[in-house]
């Protein structure tokens, strides 16, 4: 059985505010349909927002964007992370 999550219901599972979701929906980072005047995300894709359904290819572009992104501003995130 699929099980549904509002914009709210999210935002409280996450620790950040119903703005940030909404945006997040918005600009399509997490998928959302449209209820009437809500938005509703399924678990399936919260498993896909959380990585739980992730795919070892997926996994890799990842990791190699994670190390690139530390190759080229490896030092700005070190004083990133002293302040």
């Amino acid at each position: 059985m699929e099980r549904y999550l509002t914009i709210p219901e999210l935002a409280k599972m996450l620790g950040v505010s119903r703005i940030t979701v909404y945006n997040w929906v918005k600009k399509g980072i997490i998928p959302a349909a449209k209820a009437g005047r809500n938005y509703i995300i399924t678990d399936e894709t919260l498993n896909d927002v959380f990585g739980r359904g992730m795919t070892q290819e997926k996994k890799r572009r990842i990791e190699a964007a994670v190390e690139r992104t530390v190759r080229e501003y490896g030092e700005v995130l070190k004083r990133l992370g002293r302040e």
